[in-house]
């Protein structure tokens, strides 16, 4: 069976590579997240070393070839299936988030309750998809679909194993979607069991990173800076940030399940439709002005002590120490993602 860690792993890593990269990156220039020296090897994972143009041409290319091999093995199956055309890959480069500049903080905080990208949504309305199997779907019979989407993609895990946590992803058993991408990608090895132990201590590494006694002086001398400016009860940086995600949530949820409404979409007082859209509520707006009064301290605070650049330098000597006692695994697994490209 193959095992479920790489996953976490992977995410773990990005938290490594970011781990003061979301205070804001240093304001004297002198380090920055891309310079993580575990960059060089996880990278090739999921290729941070391409350029966004080159990463948006790779997926293009994988993907035309995913759909015509998925067609193929539809009709194999007796089924027919017209591949989806033009599929692009959004990549976020992050140059529209600038949470180390006060004019952005000063307009967003921490991006929460309003974020560029939200503005950039609702500006530009993404085209309504156009699925070119709709129309041959619907003239199956009920079972006849429920074939032909378990053909497709395979038999959905049940809830069970996903409340439970036991689903695990085989290509094997992800219908012909699953076949045709495993032919076009070829075995991943971030999710290879050669590579289990690795990714386990890669996720240790994470936990010893923001638990360690080095980061908790740093987060000690930015919380007593936050006292001072009158925001006391953060024990580290990026509870501040956390308290607005809490407070938002605690919004949603009221809208959504509190406050007199029921869970099928009518409140006591009538039909979903008199319910207020939580992103448009006094609530939301009082939040959105608390975040950015909060954010502005932070990053006063964040400047004052050096947050990012001392949290990266702490970062990068713990990374450093890794690669010395691992450096066997890291170049076999750097070897591996660059050969299966």
């Amino acid at each position: 069976m193959r095992s479920s860690v790489p996953f976490a792993a992977l995410a773990a890593s990005a938290t490594i590579l970011a781990l003061a990269g979301c205070a804001g990156a240093s304001s004297g220039g002198e380090l920055t997240p891309e310079d993580s020296p575990l960059s060089e090897y996880l990278s090739a994972a999921w290729g941070g070393d391409l350029s966004p143009e080159e990463q948006q041409k790779k997926f293009a290319e994988q993907q035309a070839k995913s759909e015509a091999l998925m067609a193929e093995c539809m009709a194999e199956e007796g089924f027919e299936y017209a591949p989806a055309q033009d599929v692009s890959l959004d990549i976020s480069t992050g140059d529209e988030w600038e949470p180390d500049k006060r004019e952005w903080v000063e307009k967003y905080g921490y991006g929460y309750v309003s974020s560029p990208g939200a503005e950039a949504a609702v500006e530009e309305p993404a085209e309504e998809t156009v699925d070119p199997n709709a129309a041959y779907v619907s003239s199956l019979s009920a079972s006849e679909q429920t074939a032909y989407y378990e053909t497709l993609y395979g038999v959905s895990p049940t809830d069970e194993e996903l409340e439970d946590g036991t689903y695990e992803y085989r290509w094997e058993d992800a219908g012909c979607q699953g076949w045709a991408q495993h032919e076009v990608s070829g075995d991943d090895p971030a999710q290879s069991e050669e590579f289990t132990a690795l990714w386990e201590k890669l996720q240790k590494l994470s936990t010893e990173a923001q638990e360690g006694p080095e980061l908790a002086d740093l987060n000690a001398e930015w919380a007593t800076c936050m006292a001072d400016h009158g925001e006391p009860g953060f024990a580290a940086q990026g509870d501040a940030g956390q308290s607005i995600i809490a407070a938002q949530e605690k919004i949603y949820e009221a809208a959504s399940g509190g406050d007199g409404e029921s869970g099928d979409g009518e409140s006591d007082d009538g039909p979903a439709a008199d319910i207020q859209d939580p992103n448009d509520s006094p609530e939301m707006k009082a939040l959105g002005e608390r975040e950015i009064e909060l954010a502005l301290v932070d990053l006063e605070c964040r400047e004052k002590t050096s947050f990012a650049t001392r949290s990266l330098r702490i970062q990068f000597a713990l990374e450093e120490k890794f690669i010395a006692e691992n450096k066997a695994e890291l170049d076999a697994f750097k070897a591996a993602a660059e050969q299966s490209k």
